[in-house]
């Protein structure tokens, strides 16, 4: 393992995101969760505070740290997709129950942690050797919110 790793301060919600997130993203566990020491700062003592999880293989951290500061877009985890049924799952599971889409394959989740949902085909269009095709797939990718590889590659083929 690598020694960088993501650590995401969440209001109060660190441990929900967690655990949904071990039932929706594969290979994720959560490894512990630690309660506040007396003294910590915007905590209330034996609240829940740290978690540490394995995200998809990657370590993580979370903190309940209160609500001196807020995760926004400028951060984001890319969940590559196999093909379209991937993505519309991911997409559908992510942004119920108050998540929101955004541009380009981006939304956010109900805990406010912003996702690239992006499916293989992507990719592949994008490094294909014809650049107006690669352009018209870019232009259409601008104008999408959740990704859809077919409308890809009809812009690519400029249908």
């Amino acid at each position: 393992m690598g020694i960088v790793r993501p650590h995401l301060w969440f209001d109060d919600q660190a441990v929900e995101a967690a655990r949904f997130y071990a039932e929706v993203i594969p290979n994720t566990t959560i490894q512990s969760v630690v309660t506040a020491p007396p003294g910590t700062p915007g905590v209330v003592e034996g609240a829940e505070f740290f978690v540490e999880l394995t995200l998809d293989g990657m370590p993580a951290t979370f903190l309940n740290g209160g609500p001196a500061f807020a995760l926004d877009e400028a951060f984001s985890f890319v969940l590559d997709c196999e093909d379209q049924a991937e993505v519309d799952h991911f997409w559908e599971t992510l942004t119920a129950d108050g998540g929101r889409p955004s541009q380009c394959g981006w939304l956010v989740d109900k805990f406010g942690v912003s996702w690239q949902v992006t499916p293989a085909q992507l990719e592949d269009v994008m490094s294909r050797p014809d650049p107006e095709g690669v352009a018209r797939a870019m232009a259409a990718m601008l104008t999408m919110t959740k990704l859809d590889v077919e409308g890809l590659e009809r812009a690519y083929r400029g249908e």
